[in-house]
């Protein structure tokens, strides 16, 4: 089976044989996928000319109505979801709950903030400022809606979520979208464009899909357009330069890799809720998706003096998780989701044991249960321990998309800071502490070369949402070679697809505009 593009409000089928999606646990062909014969100008010109208009002409409040209308869809249809997952990207339950049931959280958060804001159709910004002697002439700034498509170009470990939490922000401030998947995992973000066609709940070129390459996409980009890319530095690097990108100055907001911390605290030592906590955290981070997540933990600093304990503690936890065929219930850590994705992170891996020891895991010929490791494209978790500090060559340049990671020992509170520095820009750190004197320096001290800092102590306990959990109410990003971009935080991601203007007229052109306004003060509410 082919799966179709959705463009200019038709399915269409790519020509060729296309790209085959496999199952990673028996390498079995699924389907596929092509994007060749695609006008791919002609979709884009479709979505700016038929779906924004027919969304911008609703105001918020009703456009809010059609997100819980597409959770709602999603919610009913979970459990074909969460089979395609598992066909396509060998997920484990937990695994495609973090995905599909996140999708569903966000897509909802998004409903009930953009009731908020009422029937109004743009924003208006703080108070007037006079612009002559009297009142005659007076300015005004609005956020606008952009007339153009948002772009997606998404990454395969988040076929669902990764849509939906960019789509939900997009949609809610009238601007259509056009999604490209990673072809690997194409298929569930296919699916799930498929039902919310038929379905109805959106005009037609509100949503449209394209499987398989991009080809020509970034040709066909304009000023209103916003592009959003998530994927590796090096790509966003060619899509950040490309020639019509470039010359029509078009936005593009990029996360990309990061090389993210756990950091124990000087307090968090062996029988502390502190030590426990991070230890808890850090096993979730290395088994879920099979560490197939931008925010997952790569580096973990620790005391000198503790790094040892923390070592086998964690070691001792990874040994108890069975790495398999996520069909057999004992079954905890999946497959990666192709045999490239294996074989870079085993490449990976064998870099980071240059400079690093073995403490659990890194064996390339473990036998994974009820699979055969010939066929699959497992890797066992792989615990590593490095005394090299800042001098490490590969511990804080290389992001092993898989389940790895390395303790690093600190010597004190700047060496710690210094170290968590060097992994030059992430999307978050997690501190696991209850020492103020540590946390107010070392805090301050990481902030700005990281998109978000999750503090956890014994009052905070379990409660907390998790060191890879990106939450819709929050920041999600990180400067530097996570990608200088910014997603989410509520609905402060309105601005993204919005222009700041100020209009400069008299007062009755200012109230009618107005009239269609809702205080952009809400997104920050």
């Amino acid at each position: 089976m082919k799966l179709a593009n959705y463009v200019y409000g038709e399915w269409v089928e790519g020509a060729g044989e296309g790209t085959a999606l496999r199952d990673p646990v028996t390498g079995e062909q699924l389907v596929t996928v092509s994007s060749d014969g695609i006008d791919i100008g002609r979709a884009l010109d479709f979505a700016r000319r038929t779906g924004g208009p027919a969304l911008r002409a609703q105001g918020y409040e009703a456009r809010a109505a059609m997100l819980d209308a597409i959770a709602k869809l999603l919610a009913a249809n979970r459990a074909e979801y969460f089979d395609i997952a598992l066909r396509n990207s060998g997920a484990t339950e937990a695994d495609s709950g973090f995905d599909v049931d996140g999708a569903i959280f966000t897509l909802k958060t998004y409903a009930r903030a953009g009731k908020t804001l009422g029937a109004a159709r743009h924003l208006k910004e703080g108070g007037r400022a006079p612009l002559a002697k009297t009142d005659a002439f007076q300015g005004q700034h609005f956020l606008m809606p952009l007339t153009g498509v948002a772009v997606f170009i998404n990454a395969f470990n988040f076929p669902a979520w990764g849509l939906w939490e960019k789509a939900a922000p997009a949609l809610l401030a009238g601007v259509p979208v056009l999604v490209k998947p990673a072809t690997p995992t194409a298929w569930l973000t296919q699916r799930m464009v498929e039902d919310v066609v038929k379905a109805g709940i959106l005009p037609a070129g509100a949503l449209s899909i394209v499987c398989g390459s991009a080809r020509d996409l970034l040709d066909h980009v304009e000023e209103c357009d916003v592009v959003s890319f998530t994927g590796s530095a090096d790509t966003a690097a060619r899509m950040r330069t490309h020639p019509n990108v470039v010359a029509r100055s078009v936005r593009v907001n990029i996360e990309a890799d990061s090389v993210n911390s756990a950091i124990l605290g000087p307090d968090a030592r062996p029988g502390a809720a502190e030590f426990d906590l991070a230890v808890k955290e850090i096993v979730r981070e290395m088994t879920i998706k099979a560490g197939q997540k931008c925010t997952a933990i790569r580096r973990i600093l620790a005391p000198a003096d503790v790094a040892r304990s923390l070592a086998d503690a964690v070691a001792s936890k990874l040994a108890g998780c069975k790495v398999g065929n996520p069909r057999n219930e004992a079954v905890r850590v999946g497959p990666l989701v192709s045999k490239a994705q294996q074989a870079a992170a085993l490449e990976g891996i064998a870099k980071l044991r240059e400079e690093c020891e073995t403490v659990f895991g890194g064996d390339p010929a473990f036998e994974p249960v009820d699979a055969h490791g010939e066929d699959s494209a497992f890797v066992q978790p792989t615990l590593l321990y490095c005394d090299k500090g800042l001098d490490a060559r590969f511990v804080h340049d290389v992001e092993v998309f898989g389940p790895a990671a390395t303790i690093l020992p600190y010597a004190d509170t700047a060496d710690a800071i210094a170290i968590a520095r060097r992994g030059r820009g992430s999307l978050v750190a997690s501190v696991y502490s209850g020492d103020a004197a540590f946390l107010g320096e070392l805090v301050p001290g990481i902030a700005d070369l990281h998109g978000r800092v999750m503090v956890v102590d014994a009052a905070v306990g379990s409660q907390h949402t998790g060191h890879g959990n990106v939450m819709p109410n929050c920041l999600h990003g990180g400067p530097g070679r996570a990608g200088g971009g910014e997603e989410l935080g509520g609905l402060r991601a309105l601005a993204m697809y919005h222009r700041r203007v100020v209009v400069q007229g008299g007062p009755a052109l200012l109230d009618a505009l107005s009239r269609d306004a809702a205080d952009a003060a809400l997104l920050d509410a």
